[in-house]
């Protein structure tokens, strides 16, 4: 499923318009996104978490040509899926 199909299946469900739906969509990404990049995590009962989680810098190698080099440390966001999904999906 990709946005497109998730938006249509929005609007059907809640019985809007596809616009209605686009726009609840990209505000709920934007929330999730201003809270993360803020630090903050975002809990939804029943769903899940999204955190933001620390990689520290570390050594690599260049495939192509072998050369070392340094792997900057960078925050990355992660997702921990809430008990409700685990059970719905097993």
């Amino acid at each position: 499923m990709n946005k497109a199909d998730m938006i249509e299946q929005i609007a059907q469900a809640a019985e809007v318009s596809k616009s209605a739906a686009e726009r609840a969509v990209d505000a709920l990404i934007g929330a999730v996104k201003s809270s993360l990049k803020k630090g903050e995590m975002v809990t939804l009962v029943g769903f899940g978490t999204f955190y933001v989680s620390k990689r520290q810098a570390r050594a690599g190698r260049n495939p192509r040509t072998g050369e070392a080099l340094k792997i900057a440390a960078a925050k990355v966001p992660k997702f921990r899926a809430g008990k409700a999904l685990k059970d719905a999906i097993n």
